[in-house]
């Protein structure tokens, strides 16, 4: 018998349950986050009832409002913390997989950088990459791997960038096993430290002429022709 009603697709879990799956995940990878974000709840509240009494004596409109105020407070530093533990926590599960540097690139910069989480550069036989990223301190070249694998894959792109835009800084990090190594939970914040160079008009014309020369760069294959099935000329 034919079905009547195709099935439901799964019902998504609710915004709290995925905040407890959250908690629970950074519980078991992160147990000192559990105390860090105990203390960033009851601190809060703590000032509060200090506030409460030394501040406004005898005010108890007052001193409802200031406890009231530390209890929010600490919701929302319990909010934060969990978010940011929760991510580090993300990164060190998928640090050292291929497209990891990618995931940081798309979810973590700041608008005033422009990149992608496609590389620009990827080693066939190791899954090695090379990425770029291009903000106000300049066009950063990232390798992903070990730096004694990345290291001539990322001078060839530094050599093709100074060769695009030899005026804009070129920066080199490696996110890999390498003790020197940036680690990927701290990719976003050792990009956003770097000194800046350029202003934001100039990052996205490096960004443009970058993506434009770089497409141009590879020639299409002319439609109508399979590579696979082409044939060399019989001779006459």
């Amino acid at each position: 018998m034919a079905r009547t009603s195709a099935q439901k697709p799964p019902k998504e879990p609710g915004r709290m349950k995925q905040m407890w799956q959250v908690f629970q995940m950074t519980r078991r990878m992160d147990p000192l986050a559990v105390w860090i974000m105990l203390l960033s709840f009851l601190l809060p509240i703590l000032a509060g009832v200090l506030l409460a009494v030394f501040a406004t004596p005898g005010d108890v409109l007052a001193g409802i409002l200031w406890v009231v105020t530390g209890v929010l407070l600490g919701i929302l530093l319990v909010l934060i913390v969990l978010g940011r533990r929760a991510e580090r926590v993300a990164y060190r599960q998928i640090s050292g997989q291929p497209g990891a540097v990618g995931a940081v690139l798309k979810s973590s910069l700041r608008r005033a950088w422009q990149a992608s989480e496609m590389p620009v550069t990827v080693s066939p036989k190791t899954q090695d990459a090379v990425y770029r990223a291009i903000g106000k301190p300049g066009v950063v070249i990232i390798g992903e791997g070990p730096a004694s694998r990345t290291r001539r894959m990322m001078e060839d792109e530094r050599r093709n960038v100074n060769r695009i835009v030899p005026n804009v800084p070129v920066h080199l990090l490696h996110v890999g096993p390498d003790v020197e190594s940036v680690k990927l939970e701290n990719l976003a914040r050792t990009l956003n430290k770097l000194k800046r160079a350029i202003t934001k008009a100039e990052v996205y014309a490096v960004s443009n002429r970058l993506t434009s020369l770089s497409k141009s760069s590879t020639l299409p294959i002319p439609k109508g022709i399979d590579p696979l099935k082409a044939r060399a000329p019989k001779p006459r």
